[in-house]
């Protein structure tokens, strides 16, 4: 399934999540220009590695900053175009509304501790991982979590496929957002280089947060 868009308004421009879109487009079009090789060293370089920071050491290449730090800059990179693009159309679909039901200050202080404790849930689970963890899935992850509880019947626009056949329909986030959340506890059992666990710590971690910081009030939405 692929998201097109939702149905839910927002009241102030997403300046926060436009932002973070933006970091991240520059940063992955600056890995191009590095070369097939300059790519994999600044992966390495800005990777959060499990064993790095559990072990408190820096493994070859060395990193551009101390090991607890890649978890920050992990965040900002990614492996690949559709690892970017998916994550930032998840980003701009769903971000815009829990940076409106948040703040612009209180979204940003939201996604990066969500996706730090999606990054420490993954190396709790994996602390002898020498695989990078890169990318902004586990802070998106959040972000859904956060919609999932305050949206619920919002509606999401998305392209389905089933075998040859293709259709758009329109799908409660409650339903997209639980599907989407099954599959990856579904998935981390396979692995497959993916950090299945950091997604699935995002989406709770998202989950908590939102009750926590208990987000400004909106009047009632009706949603068709």
């Amino acid at each position: 399934m692929i998201p097109i868009k939702d149905d839910n308004p927002t009241y102030s421009f997403p300046v926060v999540t436009v932002g973070i879109i933006c970091i991240n487009v520059v940063v992955f079009f600056y890995q191009m220009m590095l070369g097939p090789r300059g790519v994999e060293l600044f992966i390495f370089r800005t990777a959060a590695i499990p064993y790095e920071v559990t072990h408190m050491t820096d493994l070859f290449p060395p990193a551009f900053l101390p090991p607890p730090l890649t978890l920050f800059t992990a965040m900002f990179v990614h492996g690949g175009l559709f690892h970017l693009a998916g994550n930032m159309l998840y980003l701009w679909i769903f971000g815009d509304n829990i940076e409106d039901r948040l703040g612009h200050g209180r979204f940003f202080v939201f996604y990066i501790v969500t996706g730090l404790v999606a990054s420490l849930t993954h190396i709790i689970i994996e602390p002898f991982s020498t695989i990078p963890m890169v990318g902004a899935s586990g802070a998106v992850a959040g972000v859904l979590g956060a919609y999932f509880l305050l949206f619920p019947r919002a509606h999401v626009l998305t392209v389905v496929f089933f075998f040859f056949f293709v259709n758009i329909v329109r799908i409660p986030a409650l339903f997209f957002l639980g599907f989407w959340f099954l599959f990856q506890v579904l998935s981390s059992s396979v692995g497959g280089g993916i950090a299945w666990y950091a997604h699935i710590g995002g989406f709770i971690a998202g989950m908590l947060g939102v009750v926590l910081v208990k987000p400004k009030r909106r009047r009632m939405r009706n949603f068709y």
